[in-house]
């Protein structure tokens, strides 16, 4: 058996399997090989015609997949697997890719287009490799390949084809039908691996474990460098990441703070997409993708899809009152961005639905609706980026130009603005805090701390996500008066009594006592001068042991790579974005030293800092 030589090798290994599928779980269980199964969060939403060949975007689909557990598992499963695997297939047929079908006319239009065709099943596969390192950070080494096998079907009737759709076979299942069972009788040869048809290219994997295993043997010279191995055509490269290490068990030790992490670039869950994967997070709010994104939203297009689903393009353009050419490209576009989903019918127009990613955060009503932000991203920041060169030039925000009236304090105008916009505004930061929260709140064990003062905390959507994760923690958020009085539109129906609420301005007025101090989203809007007085504040009123909890979106070491951080600083607001690293030598100037950081895969990362 060709996985008998590297069987010995993984005996005592973590090996994950980044898939649910029921079909790779037995092909590898078959095989002998002992695993855990890890189903990946990773959205398959990747554009397709971002891709030259169809295999190109299953392999790309496999990376994301086993990057994402693999980089998920020390912070959420508090272990870091040895080897992670990940697998996606697809069937392409005229140059088109076929992947799930998401109802029975889906499958129905994908079953007919390969009636009496042949038609190629591409299976890409990801292999990570895990390494610790001795200062708690992580190497990953990225192997991947494909395999294509090739399949004819026989000249389908109607009745045959209704008779498989309606045993409910296909809807599980790429290209729509099960080759290893009742689907099998719908083909009439296989060329090639039957397994990878199935779903996992067993033969291939092996022969690649077989070379990682037992023909290969990195260098000193190679431990930064691209590996790359090949097999009978097909490809197969290595690269080494470091994301973030698996972080300590404690969070009383105090260290270096560059021994604590890797800043480097990890997953986020944005907004709302992440690399999942047109990398809205990571593109300016400006950009015609927010812009879209902006519009649907505003025009109610996705909470009326929520009502009426499987409308067309006329039909919502009769209900939200616009044109119909109008929003036929924006229900197109937001298609694109895998924020809608097209369902083709014959000879009629498309309609559309919502996808997962809209229903999850594009819905007013939404638990984790993001509506809030949108508007205030709409209304407030793309009005400053529409002057960003004059922003370039002048090394100021535009507050100006785009609203018509100078302010040197924006926040304070926006306090001073009219009920709808202080709501609006308010809306925004509760949004993101429902997003966030949980995240962050669960960044770090603080179960020494029994009362928290979060600073600038608006509506309590943090706070409240602080004692959930933390039973035995309470949480005062200090705001300003504007902000409190307002703060009861937003509280749950059942509050709890753990979360209390003082008006007051953190630059001025005298900080509540507490054993921790949560700032969140606050240091970035303010010039240093600000920052300053805050921070010498917090310090003042920390006594030793105390500790401060800072959550921000850390740029990267080497700002390296697309930064919705250094994207946002284009603004010009009076405040900066940092790292990791330049947050921490900020915090140790006011004795504040940086015991862990968090990168939790979220729109916010997170330190804890110890008052020494």
């Amino acid at each position: 058996m060709v996985l008998k030589p590297v069987i010995s090798k993984l005996a005592g290994k973590l090996v994950v399997l980044a898939s649910a599928s029921p079909r790779r779980l037995e092909i590898l269980r078959n095989a002998g090989l002992r695993f855990e199964v890890v189903p990946s969060w990773f959205k398959e939403t990747i554009d397709k015609g971002l891709f030259k060949a169809p295999h190109e975007y299953a392999v790309e689909t496999a990376k994301q997949k086993a990057l994402e557990v693999a980089r998920r598992m020390p912070f959420k499963h508090l272990k870091t697997p040895d080897i992670v695997i990940g697998a996606d297939t697809i069937v392409a047929v005229d140059g088109k890719i076929l992947e799930k079908p998401v109802d029975k006319c889906d499958a129905y239009r994908m079953l007919s287009s390969l009636s009496g065709k042949e038609h190629s099943v591409f299976t890409g596969v990801a292999i990570v490799l895990c390494h610790e390192k001795e200062n708690e950070e992580v190497d990953y080494q990225l192997i991947d390949f494909y395999e294509e096998t090739k399949v004819k079907f026989a000249d389908l009737s109607e009745d045959m084809l209704w008779e498989y759709i309606n045993s409910g076979e296909p809807m599980d299942k790429a290209g729509g039908y099960g080759i290893q069972a009742l689907g099998g009788m719908l083909v009439e040869y296989v060329h090639g691996d039957f397994l990878n048809v199935v779903g996992f290219p067993l033969n291939h994997f092996c022969k690649q474990l077989d070379l990682i295993y037992n023909h290969w043997t990195p260098s000193s010279d190679q431990e930064n460098a691209s590996i790359h191995l090949s097999h009978n055509g097909t490809r197969s490269t290595s690269v080494l990441t470091q994301p973030p290490p698996k972080p300590p068990a404690q969070c009383n030790q105090s260290s270096s703070p560059s021994a604590k992490y890797n800043s480097s670039p990890s997953p986020r869950l944005n907004s709302p997409s992440a690399s999942q994967t047109h990398n809205t997070q990571d593109s300016p709010s400006s950009s015609p993708v927010h812009k879209a994104l902006f519009t649907a939203c505003n025009l109610g297009v996705f909470d009326l899809l929520k009502s009426k689903p499987s409308l067309d393009a006329s039909q919502v353009a009769r209900e939200i009152k616009a044109s119909v050419k109008g929003t036929d490209c924006l229900l197109e576009a937001c298609a694109s961005l895998g924020l809608l989903r097209s369902k083709e019918r014959p000879c009629q127009k498309p309609v559309y639905e919502n996808t997962d990613l809209a229903t999850r955060f594009l819905l007013s009503d939404a638990p984790l609706s993001l509506h809030g932000y949108i508007q205030h991203c709409n209304n407030t920041v793309w009005p400053l980026f529409s002057h960003l060169e004059s922003a370039v030039r002048e090394g100021t925000h535009q507050h100006e130009k785009a609203f018509g009236k100078k302010s040197d304090d924006v926040f304070q105008d926006t306090y001073c603005n009219s009920q709808e916009v202080k709501l609006r505004f308010m809306r925004a930061m509760h949004s993101i805090a429902e997003v966030t929260g949980a995240a962050v709140a669960s960044a770090f064990d603080l179960s020494g701390y029994k009362t928290a003062c979060d600073l600038g905390g608006c509506t309590g959507a943090m706070a409240y996500k602080f004692i959930k994760a933390h039973p035995s923690l309470s949480v005062t958020v200090f705001d300003l008066p504007a902000i409190v009085e307002m703060s009861e539109h937003f509280r749950p129906l059942h509050t709890d009594n753990r979360v209390s609420f003082v008006a007051g301005d953190f630059f001025k007025d005298e900080l509540p006592k507490a054993d921790l101090y949560i700032l969140a989203r606050i240091l970035h809007d303010w010039s240093d001068e600000k920052v300053h007085i805050l921070l010498r504040k917090i310090a003042d009123a920390c006594t030793p042991g105390c500790g401060l909890l800072l959550s921000e979106t850390f740029l990267d070491e080497d700002r390296r790579g697309p930064s919705r951080g250094l994207l946002q600083a284009l603004s010009m607001s009076e405040g900066k974005q940092r790292s990791a690293t330049e947050y921490s030598l900020l915090l140790k100037n006011y004795g504040l030293v940086t015991v862990h950081v968090r990168n939790t895969g979220n729109l916010l990362d997170a330190m804890l800092c110890i008052k020494v």
